[in-house]
């Protein structure tokens, strides 16, 4: 799924009247007729809405949905903001069909004093701004966006379109910003909703289908996406009959240290399940009958010390399709030699994860040595350590593009949805994935799958999206299997023949 900027999405708007053709105030009409049918299908008309509705194209929407409810015989009270600009010609169309019907409905506030009692079990439905808001709120209307955040423990909250207050592609932190239960958009995600620091005021959002242009949404291009099903089923590359394990490949682990052999094992154990033909791990001399035992699968290498890894490099040759490099692999000064003199002399694209990031951020011109089209899976400390920090998270998806353009290299940036940057400048958002996944060893996992799947000849750009988006569904079966609060690392591995099976099969 394309995510569009504001800008582009009034353009989409705007094509779309002109070439459906459709009246604006009809489109107005058919994406707030959508709000009020999934406002109808959750809330009963036992429960009273209030909608707050500013005096652009938003507050239009909040009419439409105002005047569709009270026709179905709803408790409704309609808030007007009354601040001064000019309302949009559309606005003004619902406002003269909603005060023919419904003058007693409409109630008019001109600074927070006007602000209502709510009953118990109101529902307030936020029309106020949406993206075309290009500053922050301020002075009473500011106060409003607080009121109505106070009522967030006990009554429901829902925007529609935008939280008003939220800017679909810059920072909103540090401005008033409504605090919404749910968020009712339009045919596309926006930038906002996929950014941390936004996770405590968009709540759950819904895409609603309004009919915009398919043409204009296929032609036009945009660096941001969304992965979704449809994108990986052209991604998967199904087995053929004829092939032996030497077809998918051979790779080489390079992970672990004394204490740290489960991060070793985890992602031996997830490179396996994700498919590669020949995996070898190299590792260090106390973890040789660990690796053994755990994943009989794997063939061991050991190092010359007992603790930790330091001639790996000797072993990274030809016949590895691709290296797997960090878990649990520790950061002592010969262990980072080793890892340079690996730079040097292995040039396939490879995955480089947890510890090895940590080497290459003390050492930060060995990133000029990763090999084109690699794969680096930062955490947000790791990345800030590797790259430096971000004033907010719209700068750090800029840092995160330029550097993977820089760099030449994918980077993934792990999160609720993790950001995936391209050589190309482009960016991609996995959306699979749950916060039960936010436990030790589940980076290792993914290091595996990666490494499991640019053995058996993906692309660079195909592992890192299929590996990112088949991580995150096993970790969403284990969870509904388990729980999020009871699911480890180990269960995302047990559901990966599971995600494979539900996606592919």
């Amino acid at each position: 799924m394309k995510i569009f900027s504001a800008a582009q999405i009034r353009e989409a708007d705007a094509f779309t009247i002109a070439h459906e053709p459709v009246s604006s105030t009809d489109l107005m009409g058919r994406a707030a007729g959508k709000c009020a049918d999934w406002l109808m299908e959750h809330y009963p008309p036992s429960y009273p809405f209030y909608i707050f509705c500013g005096k652009g194209n938003n507050g239009g929407d909040g009419l439409v949905i105002a005047q569709k409810l009270l026709d179905e015989g709803y408790q409704v009270t309609v808030c007007l903001l009354e601040y001064g600009s000019k309302a949009s010609e559309d606005y003004i169309y619902y406002y003269r069909r909603l005060q023919q019907q419904y003058a007693g409905r409409i109630r008019e506030i001109a600074d927070v004093t006007g602000f209502p009692e709510l009953p118990a079990s109101a529902v307030i439905v936020d029309a106020i701004f949406g993206t075309g808001l290009n500053k922050p709120i301020e002075g009473w209307l500011a106060g409003i966006i607080h009121k109505i955040n106070d009522q967030h423990p006990r009554h429901a909250i829902v925007a529609i379109d935008m939280p008003s207050g939220l800017k679909a592609d810059t920072s909103s932190r540090n401005t008033p910003v409504i605090q919404a239960h749910h968020t009712l958009s339009f045919e596309f995600y926006k930038l906002a909703f996929l950014l941390p620091e936004n996770a405590a005021v968009a709540g759950q959002v819904h895409i609603l289908p309004i009919g915009l242009s398919p043409d204009y949404i296929t032609h036009t291009s945009t660096r941001y996406h969304l992965t979704d099903l449809d994108m990986m089923r052209t991604i998967y590359m199904p087995r053929t009959p004829f092939s032996h394990k030497g077809t998918y490949g051979h790779a080489l682990l390079i992970a672990g240290s004394r204490g740290k052999m489960g991060a070793a094992v985890l992602s031996a154990k997830a490179c396996i399940r994700a498919g590669v033909g020949l995996l070898s791990c190299h590792i260090p001399g106390c973890g040789y009958d660990i690796m053994q035992i755990s994943e009989p699968c794997a063939m061991c290498i050991t190092d010359e010390l007992p603790d930790h890894s330091t001639h790996f490099h000797e072993q990274a040759d030809a016949r590895y399709k691709t290296i797997g490099i960090g878990p649990g692999l520790g950061t002592a000064t010969a262990t980072a030699s080793s890892l340079e003199k690996l730079l040097a002399t292995y040039k396939r694209p490879m995955v480089i994860d947890a510890d090895a990031l940590n080497m290459l951020a003390v050492y930060p011109s060995l990133l000029y040595q990763v090999p084109a089209g690699s794969i680096l899976t930062p955490h947000p400390k790791e990345f800030e350590r590797l790259f430096g920090p971000s004033a907010n998270d719209v700068e750090r998806l800029e840092l995160l593009s330029k550097q993977a353009v820089r760099l030449q290299l994918y980077i993934l940036l792990k999160g609720r949805y993790t950001a995936i940057g391209c050589p190309d400048g482009a960016v991609y958002f996995n959306a699979t994935g749950n916060p039960g996944m936010a436990t030790g060893g589940s980076g290792d996992v993914l290091t595996g799958i990666l490494t499991g799947l640019l053995a058996q000849d993906y692309s660079p750009k195909a592992a890192v999206l299929l590996g990112a988006w088949i991580h995150g569904y096993a970790g969403d079966l284990a969870a509904a299997h388990l729980s999020q609060e009871a699911m480890s690392a180990a269960d995302i591995i047990s559901n990966l023949g599971n995600a494979f099976m539900e996606c592919f099969y």
